[in-house]
């Protein structure tokens, strides 16, 4: 007689993907390693693919093995929705998760979101990554939300990616570059700051991995030439060389003080000839086609009440 797959090797399948190890899904599924090897392999045999391939680094999706996942979330987010709503008491945490460039509106957007909701029943999880990892976040359903920006130089790029992962955009707010620095700065009184005039500083990027582009950049007019480059992966790290560099990053101007404290400033960026402004749309991605819960509705309306709230 022929099985079908069950919700508990669906289950057993996404932990391994999440861990990326046999051994500390075994540990949080209360399983022996054979037990769960076990498991596995009779659903690969059921389902006729190999999900998973084991290396020296550990256990990682094949590429079949990644679109079934894709879909076992799917349905495991659903069964987990059920159970919530149906039973008297569910055993699991419902889970939130948003991906986003290093944005401080967004952290902002998401401590206001938890606020609301009792974390002794919810999982939520922010992560400030890199523009690829957001965007493979959401295509593999690891968040439901993602937030990064779109311009015209790196708009075709952003686009064939969102179109590979099955993703949508969704434009929140357009805003020109400006400069953002410590307020001890010596440009940090202009009234507005040249790429000439910032020559001599260390220009601070956030690093994109070992498949940097100047099309996955977080800073906007990153074509443009630089003599001076530094880069971090962190926000606070990004902030500490402000003050210790005089370093300088361009970014939207959408500054959360309560979270990036005072003691910095954003400086309207001026063009020339040479080096001209250009618009970001920061916006946020999600599955095509997918309904958002409605703790992601949430967090949707606090972004947009902040952005609505801040004059740049």
């Amino acid at each position: 007689m022929t099985r079908i797959m069950t919700l508990q090797q669906i289950k057993y399948a996404i932990t391994i993907a999440d861990t990326g190890s046999m051994n500390r899904s075994a540990e949080q599924l209360f399983v022996s390693q054979p037990s769960l090897t076990s498991a596995v392999k009779e659903l690969e045999r059921e389902i006729g693919i190999m999900i998973f391939r084991r290396t020296s680094k550990g256990v990682v999706p094949t590429n079949e093995g990644a679109d079934f996942l894709i879909r076992a979330r799917q349905l495991y987010q659903q069964y987990e929705l059920l159970t919530d709503r149906y039973t008297a008491a569910g055993s699991f945490k419902r889970k939130f998760g948003v991906s986003t460039q290093h944005y401080s509106f967004a952290v902002k957007a998401f401590v206001e979101t938890v606020k609301k909701y009792d974390t002794l029943n919810f999982e939520f999880a922010i992560r400030e990554t890199k523009t690829l990892e957001v965007i493979s976040d959401v295509g593999t359903l690891r968040s439901e939300i993602g937030v990064l920006y779109k311009s015209d130089y790196n708009r075709k790029l952003i686009g064939k990616l969102l179109n590979e992962n099955d993703l949508e955009f969704f434009p929140l707010i357009n805003c020109r570059a400006y400069v953002y620095l410590w307020k001890n700065h010596p440009l940090a009184k202009e009234a507005s700051i040249s790429l000439e005039q910032l020559r001599d500083y260390p220009r601070l990027s956030f690093e994109q991995g070992a498949q940097s582009s100047v099309f996955l950049a977080e800073e906007i007019l990153s074509e443009n030439d630089y003599p001076r480059t530094i880069t971090a992966n962190d926000r606070a790290t990004q902030l500490n060389l402000m003050v210790g560099l005089n370093g300088y990053t361009l970014c939207s101007g959408i500054i959360c003080e309560e979270l990036n404290g005072s003691d910095f400033t954003a400086v309207p960026f001026r063009e020339d000839e040479s080096n001209h402004n250009v618009v970001m749309e920061i916006g946020y991605i999600t599955k095509k086609h997918s309904r958002l819960s409605d703790i992601a509705e949430d967090y949707i309306a606090n972004v947009k009440k902040y952005l609505e709230s801040t004059e740049i």
